[in-house]
C-alpha cells in the first residue's frame, strides 16, 4: 500500500472544472510551494519532449508557464469577475467599532491575498491606505500618525 501523501490528496479532490479556477490555481500554488517547485509555472521554454511523449489539449506547448497563461486566457472572464468582487468587497470592508484588530487585519488579508492570486497588481502603498481607510473611528488618531 502506498504512504497518504497529503499534498496528492489536495490536488485529487480539487480538480480543475471551469468554475473553481481561483481555488485551483491557489491549491496547486499551495502543493507547488511546499514541494520547494513553486518555480515550475514561471520557468522557460525546457528542450522539446520527445515525438512520442503524451500531449493533449496542450499540443505544442512546451512550457509549463505557456500552459498556465493559456489556462488562465480560457477562464480570463470568470477570473476578472471573482477579481472585482474581491476588489468591491476590499474597499467597502469597514472594521466595526469593539472588533479585535487581529480579527479585522485576517480578513483584510485574505481579501488582499484573493486578489494577489487573481492576478491583480496593488502595490505596498495602496494595500496600507486601503487597510488603514477601513479601520474603525477609534483608530483615527492612528490613522493621522502614519501620514
Amino acid at each position: 500500500m502506498a504512504p497518504f501523501n497529503p499534498l496528492a490528496k489536495i490536488l485529487d479532490e480539487h480538480k480543475l472544472t471551469g468554475p473553481n479556477y481561483l481555488d485551483w490555481k491557489m491549491n496547486l500554488m499551495l502543493v507547488l510551494t511546499t514541494t520547494k517547485v513553486h518555480w515550475v509555472p514561471t520557468t522557460e521554454e525546457p528542450e522539446l519532449p520527445g515525438p512520442d511523449a503524451p500531449q493533449q489539449q496542450h499540443i505544442g506547448m512546451a512550457a509549463v508557464s505557456d500552459i498556465m497563461l493559456n489556462i488562465k486566457k480560457i477562464f480570463r472572464e470568470q477570473h476578472r469577475t471573482v477579481r472585482l468582487l474581491v476588489i468591491r468587497g476590499l474597499i467597502s470592508t469597514k472594521m466595526v467599532e469593539g472588533t479585535p484588530v487581529r480579527d479585522h487585519m485576517l480578513k483584510m488579508m485574505g481579501s488582499l491575498n484573493e486578489l494577489d492570486i487573481s492576478g491583480a497588481i496593488m502595490d505596498a502603498e495602496m494595500q496600507i491606505d486601503i487597510i488603514l481607510s477601513s479601520l474603525c473611528g477609534s483608530f483615527k488618531e492612528f490613522f493621522m500618525t502614519y501620514q
